[in-house]
């Protein structure tokens, strides 16, 4: 068996592995690209009701609530930005 096949050959972990600046920056943008998709899809499932329907439901606190949050995530993925590029090494 050639060295670079052992599997016991020194090898560095930290080339194998992601920073944990970059597995954070994965992490937080795994869960805001899911928000989005959910949002879009919150979306059309409101189009798909009638007027009335859409009203009563757009009347709602949780509705309130819903555009609330997706404000908020929309800073989120400022933020998101602004720390990835903190994380990065500088060179």
């Amino acid at each position: 068996m050639a060295a670079d096949q052992n599997p016991t050959a020194e090898t560095n972990p930290a080339d194998a592995e992601p920073d944990q600046g970059e597995l954070a920056h994965s992490i937080i943008e795994s869960l805001l690209d899911h928000t989005r998709v959910v949002s879009d899809l919150i979306a059309l499932m409101a189009q798909a009701l009638d007027e009335d329907t859409q009203k009563a439901l757009t009347r709602t606190p949780q509705w309130e609530a819903y555009l609330d949050s997706r404000r908020h995530m929309e800073r989120t993925r400022e933020d998101v930005e602004k720390f990835a590029k903190t994380m990065k090494p500088k060179r």
